[in-house]
């Protein structure tokens, strides 16, 4: 079933596959020890330097888990935005994995600044309060907006300069540096990220992230915790074979650029009915708008979608490297029969 509910709902990109079917070639040495992961590793530290050290997990809760346990002790706090990923879907994982508690902050369009920051930085050194050690941002946000990369340095320098590190969830790192123009390494490592959770199924990928540590003291234990959160694959030459073909030929930027056009041209056919409203700015491969409750239960019995806030009527679309045209045209010409 064709839908705009989620990019994770997509299909697998043809040269992924082969490259998983490729690694089926014969045994290889498992939990890493291979000529894939190997190759992985090196295209990773080709697109954002050689410093950069990738561990390949799962899933985007594992990686996220991982990583902020990796700049935590319990003791301390992860501030993020109210909707970030980290604090509404991932069940808790996170804060239950790393032991710190989680400081949601209000954003108007999912996006934290220093400002918004900057009251939550106090406590230091008093043993009654958590201490405040990292921030959480994803890039795209929940909502569809982009961190440019003056932004993204803002939030590292001031963190840098209490001594606290910057997270980036990476699921849609892609969409962003499609919209912004620029090279990943430019948008994470470049503009101060201390560790990022670099994801691709939302963008092609059949499964499986990377933790790319930008630290070199965050190494040192990134293994065990790594092994303790149940993230180290045995056959992980399945997962990483999937990183050479999407970071070769820049099909990556080529999958994004694809998702973001048609969330674009999405937004121009919503646009077209004053019924409907966009709710956030169309900056990555997805859509939040509200629609009138007639219309919606329509659209909801033919197409599969979330809702954003079911007390206001708005609902989250979301596009994908293999969204056509067709898919388009046909959701243009049955919200023309339900609006006349």
């Amino acid at each position: 079933m064709r839908s705009f509910a989620s990019d994770n709902n997509s299909g697998v990109h043809p040269l992924i596959l082969d490259a998983v079917m490729e690694a089926n070639d014969d045994h290889a040495v498992g939990y890493g020890d291979d000529p894939w992961t190997a190759r992985a590793t090196k295209k990773i530290q080709e697109v954002f330097g050689e410093a950069a050290q990738p561990f390949f997990v799962f899933n985007g809760t594992g990686a996220n888990s991982v990583a902020l346990q990796a700049v935590t002790r319990s003791f301390n706090s992860i501030l993020c935005a109210e909707t970030a990923h980290i604090f509404v879907d991932e069940c808790g994982a996170p804060g239950r994995m790393s032991g710190c508690s989680l400081v949601a902050i209000p954003t108007p369009d999912g996006k934290l600044t220093p400002e918004l920051i900057m009251p939550h930085l106090h406590g230091f050194g008093f043993c009654h309060h958590s201490q405040p050690k990292a921030v959480y941002i994803s890039e795209a946000s929940e909502l569809g907006t982009v961190y440019t990369i003056d932004e993204v340095r803002a939030l590292a320098d001031l963190l840098h300069h209490y001594n606290m590190y910057l997270h980036m969830d990476g699921a849609r790192l892609a969409n962003a540096c499609a919209y912004l123009g620029c090279s990943m390494k430019e948008l994470t490592v470049d503009a101060g990220v201390d560790i990022l959770s670099f994801g691709g199924t939302k963008n092609g990928m059949m499964m499986g992230e990377a933790v790319v540590v930008f630290r070199p003291e965050l190494l040192e234990n990134m293994p065990y915790i790594r092994k303790q959160s149940a993230q180290l694959a045995s056959k992980m030459r399945y997962m990483t074979a999937q990183y050479v073909p999407y970071l070769e030929n820049n099909l990556w930027w080529k999958n994004a650029v694809h998702a973001n056009a048609c969330a674009r041209r999405l937004a121009d056919v919503l646009a077209e009915f004053p019924q409907i409203h966009l709710t956030q700015k169309v900056e990555s491969n997805q859509l939040f708008f509200t629609i009138p409750s007639e219309p919606l239960k329509k659209l909801q019995e033919n197409y599969f979608f979330y809702m954003w806030n079911e007390e206001t009527n708005e609902a989250r679309f979301v596009t994908s490297w293999d969204t056509t045209e067709e898919d388009i045209l046909g959701l243009e010409a049955f919200l023309r029969e339900i609006l006349k």
